[in-house]
């Protein structure tokens, strides 16, 4: 668990609010004047904050102006994911700098690991950033993981990397510090870095890839439940329709097995073999993941077929998002991930719906709903940002 300190609360206020003064940090903090100067000096000594100029002046001195320096820090974020790898550097601000992506995970973690190794070394030298300023690599993977062993625990769409040690395994083959985090956590941090959460109290960001999962942050603070798998989005419950009305569990599926990429697919293949689906041509190979941006594309042209099956697997997202709403009171929702890269304009013209209709709270403050601005890359940016928080500006992470 990182520790907050008095030190990476005063680089959070610089990088998030900055250019601002110390005396606005004072007052903003709650430190000594004393206190404040010591850090202040020891993150321009570091070179992690420089001085900017001049604010205002209030009836005396114009106060010094405070900001970080983009370019003295830098972060690697690696997305495993079932169908691609990403792979990110950003700088201290987390604006990315460089930027990759390769074929999913195959069936041997090592090579994998051997090949992301190369892949990261290549990245950087390409884009000139020399391994002494890089703080560490954050590695994002579907759920559940084990955080404490920095373990793959059992990912259902990656089979092959069930306890398999890859926080350790990427330690020894990079020689950077790595970090292991979950991707919808990741994606939800990735906002925070990147300043557009500052005004919200208690938000949650959906996570969908191959399947479906949830990063919520309550007050600036990663909500990780008791294992580090909070947010399973996906598992929740849904109503099929298919039964006889009688309430019996046959009738009950996961949020996943209808809105996620491969179901949408399944759907899809079995509407065009029945005639049902025209103007589609799915992949030869049946893969699930590019069959669904083909019909989140024929979707967004205006498919009524398509639209059909965009539309249901949205409902069903939706109607988790409005459960997890009421229960958390959330004010923020965003969507991140590869599979809302092509129709997640779609997703969210739903899930507002759905929210202005079925919030709890609605009376009180509304929801907002919006696209990541990162949506495809979202999780390997929040791996870098991950590292970079727990390295400069740690949280309470428990």
């Amino acid at each position: 668990m990182a520790v907050a300190t008095s030190r990476g609360l005063v680089f959070d206020l610089i990088r998030s609010r900055g250019p601002i003064s110390r005396v606005v940090l004072a007052s903003s903090t709650g430190l000594t004047q004393a206190t404040m100067s010591y850090v202040v000096r020891e993150l321009i000594e570091d070179g992690l904050v420089i001085e900017t100029g001049h604010g205002e002046s209030t009836g005396g001195k114009r106060p010094t102006l405070l900001d970080i320096d983009p370019s003295a820090r830098f972060a690697v974020g690696v997305q495993l994911g079932a169908d691609e790898i990403t792979y990110v550097v950003t700088n201290l601000g987390g604006a990315i700098i460089g930027r990759t992506r390769t074929h999913g995970p195959a069936d041997d973690p090592e090579r994998v690991v051997t090949q992301i190794a190369d892949r990261i070394a290549e990245l950087l030298d390409n884009i000139g950033v020399g391994r002494d300023r890089v703080v560490g690599l954050g590695i994002v993977a579907p759920g559940p993981l084990d955080l404490a062993s920095g373990t793959i625990f059992a990912p259902p769409t990656m089979t092959a990397w069930q306890q398999f040690p890859l926080r350790s395994r990427l330690a020894q083959a990079t020689g950077l510090p790595v970090l292991l985090d979950n991707d919808a956590t990741a994606a939800a941090v990735a906002e925070f870095w990147g300043g557009s959460l500052a005004d919200s109290k208690a938000h949650m960001t959906v996570y969908m890839g191959a399947g479906i999962g949830a990063g919520i942050v309550l007050g600036g603070t990663v909500f990780r439940g008791a294992s580090g798998n909070t947010g399973e989005l996906g598992q929740a419950l849904h109503r099929s329709g298919s039964g006889s009305g009688s309430g019996s569990e046959d009738e009950w599926v996961t949020v996943e097995d209808v809105a996620a990429p491969a179901a949408v697919a399944a759907r899809a293949r079995t509407a065009i073999e029945s005639g049902a689906l025209a103007g589609i041509e799915l992949t030869a190979d049946a893969n699930p993941y590019r069959d669904f941006a083909l019909v989140a594309l024929a979707a967004t042209r205006g498919n009524a077929a398509a639209l059909a099956l965009i539309a249901e697997s949205a409902e069903a997202l939706a109607g988790a998002v409005v459960s997890a709403a009421n229960i958390l009171d959330l004010d923020s929702v965003v969507l991140a991930g590869p599979s809302f890269a092509t129709a997640g304009s779609l997703y969210v013209r739903v899930l507002k719906r759905k929210l202005d209709a079925r919030f709890f709270a609605g009376q009180l403050h509304d929801v907002q709903v919006r696209l990541s601005g990162q949506v495809a890359e979202a999780a390997a940016v929040g791996g870098a940002a991950l590292v970079l928080q727990n390295t400069l500006s740690p949280r309470s992470f428990a």
